[in-house]
């Protein structure tokens, strides 16, 4: 339809009915500025939708029109005059933040390391414990042995242990000695004369005057060799060390 023509028609329609402006609008109850809009096509001043329908449906029916028809105008001159529809926009999914993947990859590493962390305290806990359960177990078995080995060491400490002889005269006298089975010594001494021997099991020591020597075993003073004057023969082991 051209531009002009839905007015122009509902004002001439009016006119040929002989119905003015204020008869129709006091009949149809719609103010002066919307009939006025819309015999000249003033889109501006009117409001769109169901009032406008309304407004036409009301006045064709009042002047004896055909309702449809005059909507159907009243359509197609108004959306000649329409301004076209903006073009719909593209609903985009927003792009995930850029620092998003560099945070998922951190809590991964993150992860990662914190079950590493744990794995390895677990298993250094558990390499402990079973170090010392064995260490317990090998303890306990080796208890025997090691009482044993002990004795043994003491015994063979002690029989390895040297016997220090310390002999002083105070008049001269013949002494002999004899460590370990071994003779050592077999002469006369002099008096005021200090000799020291060395044996692993026992010495056997004699005297032609007893009370001319002095023995010592070990730093331990020793009793006389035999009576005042005498000769005298004592064999001196660890046995004499003891209290």
């Amino acid at each position: 339809m051209a531009k002009g023509n839905f007015g122009e028609r509902l004002k001439r329609e009016r006119e040929l009915r002989e119905v003015s402006m204020e008869e129709l609008t006091k009949a149809t109850r719609i103010s002066t500025r919307f009939v006025q809009a819309l015999e000249n096509e003033d889109w501006a001043k009117l409001p769109g939708g169901v009032f406008g329908h309304g407004f036409v449906r009301t006045i064709a029916r009042y002047l004896g029109l055909n309702e449809e028809a005059l909507l159907g105008e009243y359509d197609s001159a108004r959306a000649e005059h329409l301004p076209p529809p903006s073009p719909k926009t593209e609903e985009r999914i927003p792009s995930p933040p850029k620092w998003l993947p560099a945070a998922a990859a951190l809590v991964v590493l993150l992860l990662v390391i914190g079950f590493f962390l744990t794995v390895r305290y677990v298993w250094h806990r558990y390499a402990a414990h079973r170090t010392e359960k064995e260490s317990s177990t090998a303890s306990l078995s080796a208890q025997p042995q090691s009482g044993s080995a002990v004795a043994g060491t003491t015994e063979q400490s002690s029989t390895s242990a040297l016997l220090d002889l310390s002999v002083s005269t105070f008049a001269a006298t013949h002494v002999r000695i004899i460590a370990d089975n071994k003779l050592v010594f077999d002469a006369e001494l002099p008096a005021w004369k200090n000799r020291h021997f060395s044996a692993h099991q026992q010495f056997e020591v004699t005297a032609g005057d007893s009370t001319a020597v002095l023995l010592q075993l070990n730093g331990k003073a020793m009793p006389p060799l035999g009576a005042p004057g005498a000769s005298g023969t004592m064999v001196l082991s660890q046995k004499d060390l003891r209290p």
